[in-house]
């Protein structure tokens, strides 16, 4: 009987064990079957959320120029940088920086909402609006302009 439903580390240990030896008849493969592709997701996600904090420091960057500081620039660096290495070793995700750009600047207007007490309005309703291509936000010499 599979421990996926109740001990999930022991589960993870067991199957581990199984498959060194070659046992893969016992395997609960649709278990594993379901936590394979939930690692993929995990990658997206986190590729999404790395790039949700890079779009709201470009925008706190952009309507805030009087906040600028070394913080911020240091943030917007360390998501370049985390959002390269994590394609550099993930590829499959590159095709879907797009996406994932689409997807995370909503989140990042609201962050930038929350963090600069500045209107949702204030922000461009779509990452097309902002005027930026998909290129500089990777760009390390791309900082928008107030």
């Amino acid at each position: 009987m599979s421990t996926y439903e109740t001990d999930f580390y022991g589960w993870t240990q067991e199957t581990a064990a199984l498959l060194k030896q070659g046992r893969f008849s016992e395997v609960d493969m649709e278990a594993l079957i379901e936590e394979v592709e939930d690692m993929g997701k995990s990658e997206h996600r986190e590729l999404r959320n790395r790039i949700a904090v890079l779009l709201t420091h470009l925008l706190k960057w952009q309507y805030q120029p009087e906040q600028r500081g070394n913080s911020w620039q240091a943030t917007i660096e360390e998501q370049r940088l985390r959002v390269t290495l994590l394609v550099k070793e993930n590829p499959s995700l590159k095709p879907r920086f797009v996406e994932s750009t689409l997807e995370a600047y909503p989140i990042a207007v609201l962050r930038a909402v929350q963090e600069t007490n500045l209107a949702k309005k204030t922000f461009p309703m779509s990452f097309e609006l902002t005027g930026w291509s998909m290129e500089q936000v990777l760009d390390d010499g791309f900082y928008p302009p107030a």
